[in-house]
């Protein structure tokens, strides 16, 4: 069990009606997932489910062997800020600041460091002095991930990380991430519509009439 970072068992999750039932879910040192499944199947509710950003209707996650929805909020955030990476579909970038401050900021609040060769395989490495307003979607979207990717989080939480990236960039993006994963003894999951990006990582799930299920 020390190498199961996440552990879910029987997650549901309902608003006005339910969204999935019974969810189980592991995930073990340097495995990758993604979970695929038409617009609103749920998929990004899970996710943040998992992640810690909100507790399910019913069911249990353990993240690092803790119940995590037993904790205090500030056990949470502990586990937030040094543990997990979440990489949401909007940039959440501070737009008054340079690339660079956004991503340094990450790696002060997590006492880590930038690796330059993550900046140099997003090919951003060149935008970090101009101020994120000035830079597009893509490259916006690159620069949440470095600032994602600066904290060297055990577990990568993404929803749609390739969203608003062409073909190239968008497995420029998976190869970082996945080479994340290996270099820090990490794990991911990732939200996607993209069957070709789904398929790079080892397991792929469907999220479907309100089930989960291993279809790769």
């Amino acid at each position: 069990m020390q190498h199961m970072l996440l552990y879910a068992s029987d997650i549901s999750h309902t608003f006005d009606y339910k969204l999935f039932n019974a969810v189980d879910l592991s995930l073990e040192v340097k495995n990758s997932i993604a979970i695929v499944g038409r617009s609103g199947s749920g998929k990004s509710t899970l996710l943040h489910n998992l992640s810690t950003f909100l507790k399910p209707t019913s069911g249990s996650v353990k993240l690092f062997g803790e119940d995590v929805y037993t904790l205090d909020e500030s056990k949470i955030e502990k586990i937030r800020r040094f543990k997990l990476g979440m990489i949401f579909q909007n940039h959440y970038l501070f737009r008054g600041m340079r690339a660079r401050t956004n991503i340094e900021l990450a790696s002060m609040l997590s006492d880590s460091f930038i690796d330059q060769k993550v900046l140099d395989t997003l090919e951003i490495a060149n935008l970090l002095e101009q101020k994120t307003s000035e830079l597009s979607g893509g490259q916006q979207q690159r620069i949440s991930i470095a600032r994602v990717l600066a904290k060297r989080p055990k577990l990568i939480f993404a929803d749609e990380p390739t969203g608003n990236l062409d073909k190239q960039s968008a497995h420029l993006v998976m190869d970082v991430l996945l080479e994340a994963v290996k270099e820090n003894n990490g794990a991911m999951i990732i939200v996607t519509h993209d069957e070709e990006i789904a398929q790079r990582c080892e397991r792929v799930y469907m999220l479907s009439d309100k089930k989960l299920e291993l279809v790769s």
